[in-house]
């Protein structure tokens, strides 16, 4: 960092301090005992400052980015901002004065004294997925725009999942991780679950936790697979305008990941837009689910997609069958749900051929 900018952002935080001494601190300096710390999860600086004849030392905390769940910007800002609002609320804690984002060569941005952060975005015009799947099931037939439409959203998974990314082994164990035991995951997800819910007994969600994890264990060596993903592809965050024009809403995740997770989030709705109207499974929307996944591997020639879909089919059909997501599931949908993850996950190959199996019960 330019000794300019150092002393500016040392006296916008302590007025009238004059920087002495610049000193990097290292994680365990000096120790060669088996027990020595390794490192830390940034590159903090010590600076000696002199302030109306007084010595005073402080620490310049940044975070690098590592496997640790710090590998995206986010993660690393919200590291910075939780100790902003932390280091205060315990007696004898070193003190924060001052919480900001440094801006080209020479800038700095404060953000000590703000609140809540937001996000202003365009808007999207057109009409949701999910009215196209509700009219499929409750005429139970297909209109030509129906294979059409279905039809864009495989050529953009296609295009979306074919753009280069670098190669990134810690970038795919974290999409993994996230997906079953992030906050937004299969973990979280299970937590929401109320007690008592009808279909969905703690021992058996427990039980698919733990097929998950088993899962993840498969898929950290596929790291090859790592791609640009949408990370939330389902109906509702998709659009159609006028023109059959396609829009996107919400990417999630840090929108890296493997392509099984945007091809299940989207599958997997159409066994459930049928769940209240079981005539137009097989009059309609088993169609649109076997060329979901058959198309997919034709644009993509993603041959390996079966072999690592279950964990997100999952996670997916977790967060369809939960009460708080969709409250007006009646209790045997919620079982046909849970009964075709699990199944899904006992396999070591996916058919889907499986999803028949939500309606012959």
């Amino acid at each position: 960092m330019g000794s300019d900018r150092l002393s500016r952002l040392v006296e916008a935080a302590v007025p009238g301090a004059r920087i002495v001494r610049v000193t990097p601190l290292g994680a365990d300096a000096g120790s060669q005992e088996e027990t020595t710390k390794g490192g830390g999860y940034g590159a903090p600086l010590r600076i000696d400052v002199t302030r109306d004849g007084r010595a005073l030392s402080l620490v310049l905390h940044t975070v690098t980015s590592n496997p640790f769940g710090h590998d995206r910007r986010a993660d690393r800002a919200a590291l910075v901002l939780l100790a902003a609002d932390t280091f205060g609320e315990l007696p004898g804690h070193v003190q924060a004065l001052d919480v900001g984002a440094f801006r080209g060569a020479d800038g700095f941005v404060s953000l000590a004294e703000t609140g809540e952060f937001y996000l202003l975005t365009t808007h999207a015009e057109g009409a949701l997925y999910a009215e196209d799947l509700r009219r499929i099931a409750q005429s139970g037939r297909l209109e030509p725009r129906d294979r059409e439409r279905h039809g864009a959203l495989l050529d953009y998974l296609a295009a979306l999942h074919r753009r280069p990314v670098p190669p990134s082994p810690v970038a795919y164990v974290r999409s993994i991780r996230d997906t079953v035991g992030g906050g937004e995951g299969l973990f979280g997800i299970v937590d929401a679950y109320p007690d008592g819910v009808p279909g969905a007994p703690h021992g058996r969600l427990e039980r698919i936790e733990l097929e998950c994890v088993r899962w993840r264990g498969r898929l950290r060596g596929r790291h090859e697979r790592l791609a640009r993903i949408h990370g939330d592809f389902h109906p509702f965050n998709l659009l159609f305008d006028g023109r059959a024009e396609l829009a996107l809403l919400d990417t999630s995740r840090g929108s890296l990941g493997d392509p099984a997770d945007d091809v299940a989030c989207l599958a997997l709705n159409f066994p459930f837009f049928a769940l209240g109207h079981p005539g137009a499974w097989r009059s309609a929307l088993r169609s649109l689910w076997l060329e979901h996944w058959s198309g997919y591997e034709r644009r993509t020639g993603d041959a390996a997609l079966c072999d690592v879909v279950a964990p997100f089919l999952a996670w997916r059909g977790l967060v369809l069958a939960s009460p708080v997501w969709y409250p007006e599931l009646v209790p045997a949908d919620r079982e046909r749900i849970l009964g075709f993850v699990e199944k899904a996950l006992s396999g070591s190959r996916f058919s889907p051929g499986l999803a028949d199996e939500f309606f012959d019960t």
